[in-house]
């Protein structure tokens, strides 16, 4: 329940893995179709760039686009390992833009602007106001499994007058294929001086040419995709929507509020009436009995820099419906016997 994975989509990524041979340098066949190329995969030079997966891409980001010292404004709850890897190496900060559970999370331009002071339309109408640039990480974009659909910032920008060089896009495999371990990134709408840095940065993470060669051929398998789109993703909707209904639904008729979403792997559960005390102590005392005594992984909002104390990080894409009825139970019990 700590790990935002996407299992639903392994079997028919296995199936074609299997039935394909000739992409894998491990079978006769595919070692000899192997030798005979070097690049699979063929890039707009200049827009398009690929980096060994999402953290290397967004670092990659940072080192183009600033300097030591220089600051990225990042709307909370958001993943924690961007306060280690986006600073760690580029020597950059990352400033938290507070959002609130009285809207669910969602952006505003008050929150932006103060953490401005401080340190969809709406971000492009700030940024470019303030001429600083807007990277829109879009890993998520085919876990929608209910309405509104999703729309990238690539879509808006065709409605709306701004600075084009302001606005950049990361998308991945990993969350909307399951397929996290192909390390594969792409970053694009990126101007030409950012291409010429990230074509030197991105020796220090490549893809592998044998990977570009697997996920070339296997998107180029017009069959395989489109009975990928039709069944897999139309099938992922599906449960995706069960799977946070019956989770979010059980959590509710237990008192649990949950924030309401229309996509991605996880959801976020508020157990502050569980703590012995409202504060960030207070949920780090509960995380602890949780994973000690529930034997339940799941993750503290003050890790992804939450700015309200109490939520937990909950995700329910990479188990079954068996499993979810256990961890619900013991959830359960837990709520009763506290």
């Amino acid at each position: 329940m700590g790990l935002a994975e996407n299992q639903l989509c392994f079997d028919m990524i296995q199936e074609w893995v299997l039935k394909n041979p000739r992409t894998s340098i491990c079978s006769e066949e595919g070692f000899h179709a192997f030798e005979s190329i070097t690049l699979a995969v063929s890039f707009d030079p200049d827009g398009i760039a690929m980096a060994g997966g999402g953290v290397v891409a967004n670092e990659m980001i940072m080192f183009c686009s600033a300097d030591a010292g220089d600051a990225f404004l990042v709307p909370t709850p958001h993943y924690p390992g961007f306060g280690r890897y986006l600073r760690w190496r580029t020597g950059m900060k990352v400033i938290p833009v507070p959002c609130t559970s009285s809207n669910n999370f969602q952006i505003t331009a008050q929150s932006l602007e103060q953490a401005y002071q401080e340190t969809p339309k709406i971000l492009i109408n700030f940024i470019n106001a303030k001429q600083i640039h807007l990277v829109g990480d879009e890993i998520y974009a085919a876990t929608v499994f209910r309405r509104p659909d999703f729309i990238s910032v690539s879509e808006i920008i065709q409605e709306m007058q701004c600075d084009l060089d302001l606005i950049h896009n990361v998308y991945s495999l990993s969350k909307d294929l399951g397929i996290p371990g192909f390390r594969l990134e792409l970053f694009f709408r990126i101007m030409i001086e950012w291409f010429t840095c990230a074509r030197k940065m991105s020796n220090f993470g490549l893809v592998s040419s044998q990977m570009q060669y697997l996920l070339a051929e296997m998107l180029a398998d017009d069959d395989f995709v489109i009975n990928l789109m039709a069944e897999s993703f139309d099938l992922g909707k599906r449960n995706f929507l069960k799977l946070y209904y019956l989770d979010k639904k059980k959590l509710e008729e237990l008192g649990i509020v949950c924030v309401e979403s229309n996509a991605g792997l996880f959801c976020w559960m508020h157990l502050r009436k569980l703590m012995s005390t409202a504060s960030f102590g207070g949920e780090l005392e509960l995380w602890r009995v949780i994973l000690n005594e529930m034997k339940l992984n799941v993750s503290p909002g003050s890790a992804f820099h939450c700015d309200e104390p109490g939520w937990f990080h909950v995700c329910f894409a990479n188990m079954d419906d068996e499993t979810m009825v256990i961890t619900l139970g013991r959830i359960k019990a837990f709520v009763k016997k506290g």
